[in-house]
């Protein structure tokens, strides 16, 4: 037996389904937005050029993520500053 879908179980389903693509077209530039919030660390951690050029790579839709995952198997690409206190 077939269950009879209702007309307001299939506009939840449409309307998920919208709700799931837009969400899906805004997921690249939650990165934008999770480097943008880092580049304070980052400059502390690497200096201003190296911490801008850091956040700058980290804000770019998919070359972030290429970064990203290549730093997860490699360590950081851009080093950090040294550390001048001893």
């Amino acid at each position: 037996m077939e269950k009879k879908r209702t007309i307001r179980r299939k506009l939840l389903h449409a309307g998920g389904w919208q709700a799931a693509k837009r969400l899906a077209k805004t997921v690249p530039f939650g990165g934008t937005i999770v480097a943008a919030a880092l580049v304070g660390s980052d400059i502390k951690k690497k200096g201003v050029v190296r911490g801008v050029i850091n956040s700058g790579l980290d804000a770019i839709p998919l070359l972030g993520i290429a970064k990203n995952a290549i730093e997860l198997v490699t360590g950081d690409l851009i080093a950090d500053k040294k550390d001048r206190k001893k």
